[in-house]
């Protein structure tokens, strides 16, 4: 019988409630507590939050605080990453990100979902979906990601877009919806 993490992870409908899950969001917001609570000074030990935090760091990554998410385990952040003040990422299914990410303040990545039916959403269970950004991407300030979505190597996203489907490498996209501006040569 599978646990509620492993259906979690899965991507199926979940229990939120469940006492592992509860206890894993506890410990990653005591880390993210602590990581908001340094200063610049304290550069070395923002290093160590993020290596017990995060799924995986690339070298150099630099995320300014205030920062916030769900587990941080489900994160995979390649090299060369940069979060600018208040940025969110809800990982309750896989978040992957490669190298020389740019990510503009307020910008906000959502794994978690809920169903559209809502006998289903008031059961109290929920569910999320995997979400992939390539490398060299640029987020513009207060930009959402919504579940499922992947946006491919070197694009850029206007700032206060909503993606809601997956954008192609080499783009620039923007807009709520988001949508193929133009091609980047």
């Amino acid at each position: 019988m599978k646990t509620e993490k492993e259906i979690m992870l899965a991507g199926e409908m979940y229990d939120p409630e469940d006492a592992e899950l509860v206890a894993e969001r506890k410990t990653a917001r005591l880390l993210f507590q602590q990581y908001n609570a340094t200063t610049e000074h304290d550069l070395e030990e923002r290093k160590q939050i993020l290596t017990e935090l995060m799924g995986q760091n690339g070298d150099n990554v630099n995320i300014q605080p205030p920062f916030y998410c769900d587990y941080g385990y489900n994160i995979y952040l390649g090299k060369n990453c940069f979060f600018n003040f208040d940025c969110v990422i809800l990982d309750v299914c896989k978040v992957t990100i490669g190298d020389n990410l740019m990510a503009a303040p307020k910008v906000q990545i959502y794994t978690a979902t809920h169903p559209l039916d809502p006998v289903k959403r008031n059961s109290g269970r929920e569910l999320g979906a995997e979400i992939k950004i390539g490398n060299n991407v640029w987020l513009g300030g207060g930009c959402i990601i919504c579940p499922g979505v992947t946006i491919g190597d070197n694009s850029t996203i206007g700032a206060g877009s909503v993606v809601t489907r997956d954008i192609p490498a080499n783009v620039f996209a923007a807009g709520n919806p988001c949508k193929v501006v133009k091609e980047i040569d």
